[in-house]
């Protein structure tokens, strides 16, 4: 889904106040960290990832990364990245309705 303006402000407006879900340390990308994030993104669609200073992985790949598995990325700030992707479940579709409207 490709995001317009008017929807990246929504979402990151939303995305002030919730904290990291996942965080990338020494180990970088493992294939344990790119599940979780599966996951966290399929129930909540918005998420903040946060890469700690020990962590090798610069915020560059974990964007390109999550692009690739077909997350939007909504905003780069520092260390810390914010992606969407409307969940696949019906039940958990919380966000993607307001942000279909705008």
């Amino acid at each position: 889904m490709d995001l317009t303006g008017k929807q990246k402000r929504y979402l990151r407006a939303q995305a002030v106040t919730i904290k990291p879900v996942v965080q990338i340390g020494k180990a970088g990308l493992t294939n344990e960290i790119l599940d979780s994030v599966r996951a966290a993104v399929d129930s909540r669609e918005l998420i903040k990832i946060q890469i700690l200073q020990n962590s090798d992985a610069t915020t560059a790949e974990v964007a390109e990364m999550c692009e690739r598995m077909g997350f939007d990325v909504v905003q780069i700030i520092g260390r810390h990245i914010i992606i969407f992707k409307v969940a696949s479940l019906f039940k958990n579709r919380k966000l993607s309705t307001a942000v279909k409207e705008l």
